[in-house]
Order: structure tokens, then sequence, then C-alpha cells
């Protein structure tokens, strides 16, 4: 019955050391703001359809952080491989979420999207174009752009 015990743990240590779960660091920067108002919104979605998201409902980790000479960044750290996309919001009301131009459908502060230099109408974001592969630490530089 002992050696049962002890090959059964020794069989289980060995599974246990070759499930490695891989985890990353991801670093987003936010350069070149407006101003220094407010606080920053970064959003990290894994999942096709989750962006746009103007009020923050689909995103996987979402983090605020602070302005310096108008510049901002986050590490989010222990995430796992795969596909992300970031969405950034210059959050000058510290509201939360996006805020829309009366009666248009485009931002009224800064928001930046991963793998987009601008946005519009005919040109809205979507996962597909937004996102990138996550297999080492990154560290990914987000445009944000005032309409």
């Amino acid at each position: 019955m002992g050696k049962t015990v002890i090959l059964s743990l020794l069989l289980f240590g060995v599974i246990i050391s070759n499930t490695k779960t891989d985890s990353y660091s991801l670093t987003i920067k936010a350069n070149g703001l407006e101003n220094s108002e407010g606080t920053v919104v970064f959003a990290i979605y894994n999942k096709d359809g989750s962006i746009p998201d103007q009020k923050f409902k689909k995103y996987y980790r979402k983090e605020s952080a602070s302005i310096v000479n108008n510049k901002s960044e986050i590490t989010f750290n222990n995430l796992p491989q795969g596909l992300y996309a970031v969405t950034i919001l210059h959050d000058e009301n510290n509201n939360g979420k996006i805020d829309t131009k009366f009666m248009l459908p485009l931002p009224d502060e800064g928001v930046g999207f991963s793998n987009y230099d601008d946005f519009g109408l005919s040109n809205r974001p979507n996962f597909n174009k937004a996102n990138f592969n996550l297999n080492k630490d990154t560290t990914v530089v987000v445009k944000v752009n005032y309409k």
C-alpha cells in the first residue's frame, strides 16, 4: 500500500510539473495626451465582438491610472497567452465611460485602440483588427485620438 501511494504522488508531481501555465505581463502606454486632467482607463479584451465597448461592460480586465506630464501607463500581470485588444479612455471627467458628442456616435474624450492610428464611422474599431498575440512580456503604445 505504501509503494502505491508514493508512486501515485510521484506521478502526480510529474503531471503537475509538465502542465506549465505560462503567464505574461502587458504594459500599455498612452503618450501625448492633450492634458493631465482626470485619469486614463485601460481595458483589455480577449473575445471577438467585445469592442467597441462604450460603457466598459465586455472587458477582460480594466484598471485606471493617473496622468503625469500628459502620459500614463499601466501593467497587467499574470495574463495567459492569447489574443488581446486594448481600449484606452482619457477620462477627463472621471465618470468611467466614453462620453459621446451630442447626437453623434463619436467620442467627446480621447480614445484609443490597439493597432489603430485613427478611427471613425467608416473605420470603426473591432476586435479582429485591434487584437495581437500575447506570447511574451509585451509593451504596447496606443495612440489616443481626440475628435
